[in-house]
C-alpha cells in the first residue's frame, strides 16, 4: 500500500522544488493527499503546482494555499505563462494549514508530512492542531550539522531553517517522528553528464515540463553566486528536496544517526544534547544508485499509469 503524503513547498523561487515535485508524482510508494504552498506569494506557488499537476493529469490533488509570508522573485514566470490558478480542474482551499490538518487527522494511515521549504506552515498546523503529531512523521529537507552548501567542510545555517528558525524549531520539537535530509547529503546532488543527457532527452511532459522550468530559471537567476560554479545548460541544478521525497518511502542508499538537533534564534542547526532526537541522513552509503534512480523515474514513461 502507498504512503500517504502531504507535500509543503516554496516551489517557484529555487526550481529544485519542481524537480521533486515531479519526482514524487512518478513515485508509486507515495499516494499524494494534498499540496500546500509556503511563504513569499503563495497563490503564485500553488499556480506553478496547479499547471504541473495539469501536465500529469493528477488533477484529484487538491491544493492548500498557505501563509505568503517574506519576497522571493517570481523565477518561474517565463515557463507559467498565463496560466491562471482559476483554471485547475481540481480543488484549491483557501486555508491551506486548515486542510493540512483535516487530511493528516482523517487519514486511516500515517501520513508523511514531507516539507522542502521554510517551515511556518507546519510550524501553524501544529499549533492549530497539536494531535495532528499522532498520525504523521516529518521528513524535512532542513539543516546543516557538519558540511555546507555544494559539501563545504563545515555547516552553514541553511535556508529553509534560518529564514523562519522559530517556526523550524516548533517543528523539530515536536513529538513526532523527525527525519531530515541536511545539506550534508543533498547539497551535493545533481544530475550531470550521461544521467543530465539522458533525462534532457526525455519525452516524458511532465520530465520536459521540469526541463522547461530549469532552462528558464537558469535565465532568470543567471546573476546568483552560487551559480557561477555550475553550467546549468549541461546539468541540474542542485536537486537538494529529491533527496527528503527519497526519505519518504525509503533510506536504503543513505547512512542514518539519530542525533540530538538543537534549532537556535539565527537559523543554525547545533548537534546538542540538550535537542530534540532526530533521524538524520549525514552520509550516502550509494549516491550513484540514487541518481540511477531518480533519473529512472524522471524517464518512467508509464507516468499516466498512477492517474486517479
Amino acid at each position: 500500500m502507498a504512503t500517504p503524503v502531504i507535500l509543503d513547498t516554496d516551489i517557484g523561487f529555487d526550481v529544485d522544488d519542481v524537480w521533486a515535485l515531479v519526482f514524487l508524482l512518478q513515485c508509486p510508494e507515495l499516494d499524494v493527499k494534498l499540496i500546500t504552498t509556503t511563504t513569499g506569494d503563495t497563490w503564485y506557488r500553488a499556480a506553478i503546482v496547479a499547471k504541473l499537476l495539469t501536465i500529469a493529469g493528477r488533477t484529484d490533488i487538491p491544493i492548500g494555499i498557505g501563509i505568503p509570508l517574506d519576497y522571493s522573485a517570481p523565477t518561474h514566470e517565463t515557463w507559467l505563462g498565463d496560466f491562471q490558478l482559476s483554471e485547475y480542474a481540481g480543488v484549491v482551499i483557501e486555508d491551506g494549514i486548515g486542510a493540512l490538518c483535516e487530511t493528516v487527522l482523517n487519514s486511516q494511515e500515517p501520513v508523511s508530512l514531507i516539507g522542502i521549504g521554510p517551515l511556518p506552515n507546519i510550524a501553524a498546523a501544529l499549533s492549530r492542531s497539536p494531535t495532528i503529531t499522532d498520525n504523521a512523521r516529518f521528513i524535512g529537507m532542513h539543516g546543516s550539522l557538519r558540511r555546507g552548501y555544494l559539501g563545504a567542510p563545515k555547516p552553514m545555517r541553511e535556508y529553509n531553517v534560518k529564514q523562519h528558525a522559530l517556526s523550524a524549531r516548533a517543528v523539530f520539537q515536536a513529538p513526532w517522528e523527525k527525519v531530515i535530509t541536511p545539506l550534508d547529503t543533498c547539497g551535493i546532488i545533481a544530475l550531470t553528464g550521461e544521467r543530465f543527457q539522458q533525462v534532457n532527452q526525455s519525452q516524458n511532459p511532465l520530465t520536459r515540463a521540469a526541463l522547461e522550468n530549469h532552462f528558464g530559471w537558469a535565465e532568470a537567476v543567471r546573476d546568483w553566486p552560487l551559480l557561477q560554479q555550475l553550467d546549468m545548460s549541461q546539468q541540474s541544478s542542485i536537486l537538494y528536496d529529491a533527496v527528503a521525497i527519497y526519505l519518504a518511502f525509503s533510506d536504503a542508499f543513505l547512512e542514518m544517526e539519530r542525533l540530538p538537533i538543537v534549532v537556535t534564534e539565527d537559523g543554525k542547526t547545533l548537534i546538542d544534547p540538550s535537542g530534540d532526537m532526530v533521524s538524520c541522513a549525514t552520509e550516502w552509503r550509494d549516491q550513484a544508485a540514487f541518481l540511477d534512480l531518480l533519473v529512472a523515474r524522471l524517464l518512467r514513461r508509464g507516468w499516466t499509469l498512477w492517474t486517479r
